[in-house]
């Protein structure tokens, strides 16, 4: 079993976990100062990359927490670092979000949107503004060979009103059936998000961990990548379904509240 002592750092999921719909869970808050007040860290982790960090920052906001946009990493920013890694100046066709396309345009990648040049790698993000006429032209180029990667592979967003909408899992559906190739997806539950975070953040893996509600996502990003992972049973996965599971973290509590009281009491037993 990972110490939970040596967790410094928490990457910690959203709706389900630090809130539900427009409403925070209980001691959310609380969670976020105990770590200030134990000198750890955090970051919240999304694999939505249809939205910017000020969306998110603008969205904790409204619900009472005031964070830097700095505190936000979603999956598309993933791919940009992971990108840069293999080639920082390379051409994109990206199927994303006007946002999506900023932030790979202000890291010196050139967006390229029509048949007129070939570019080095096909990008798929959650694009709600996908047409027709994207998903030819990445078609015929994911055929041709083009090194194809996707940012997460959500089949469904949960929206207001216990809604969804089709995700970027769906997308990979379509194009699979169209070219018979799938992409490489960064996002969770695949190790990249997480390479991609502790590079940014300069963090040891040893000193990580992944708070979450959903095991086929967020507990089975903390397996596939080596880190400690922690199920709260606020959101998607009940008491029931985890004990049916086969995907198994390595701390559960009941909510977000019980993980930080068991933190400042660990804490207290070192002093």
């Amino acid at each position: 079993m990972k110490n939970l002592l040596d967790v410094r750092f928490f990457l910690l999921d959203m709706d389900g976990t630090f809130y539900l719909g427009n409403k925070l869970i209980p001691g959310a808050l609380e969670f976020l100062q105990i770590l200030k007040d134990t000198n750890r860290d955090f970051v919240f982790l999304t694999n939505n990359s249809s939205k910017n960090k000020f969306t998110y920052k603008q969205k904790l906001s409204k619900l009472g927490c005031n964070i830097c946009e700095e505190k936000v990493f979603t999956s598309g920013e993933a791919a940009v670092i992971y990108l840069k890694n293999k080639k920082s100046n390379a051409k994109i066709f990206l199927m994303g979000t006007p946002s999506l396309e900023e932030e790979f345009m202000q890291n010196g990648f050139t967006v390229i949107k029509d048949r007129s040049e070939t570019p080095d790698y096909v990008v798929l993000g959650f694009d709600t503004t996908l047409t027709y006429e994207k998903i030819w032209i990445a078609c015929d180029l994911i055929r041709e060979g083009i090194p194809y990667i996707a940012t997460h592979p959500d089949f469904n967003c949960p929206i207001e009103n216990k809604k969804y909408m089709p995700d970027t899992g769906a997308m990979i559906k379509l194009f699979e059936a169209a070219t018979g190739r799938l992409p490489l997806i960064i996002g969770k539950p695949y190790k990249y998000i997480i390479d991609s975070v502790m590079q940014k953040y300069r963090i040891n893996k040893e000193e990580l961990a992944i708070v979450g509600d959903r095991l086929y996502t967020d507990i089975a990003t903390g397996v596939n990548s080596g880190i400690t992972s922690i199920l709260v049973f606020t959101g998607e996965t009940s008491e029931e379904m985890y004990k049916k599971s086969n995907i198994k973290a390595d701390y559960v509590f009941s909510s977000i509240k019980d993980l930080g009281n068991s933190i400042s009491n660990l804490n207290l037993k070192i002093c």
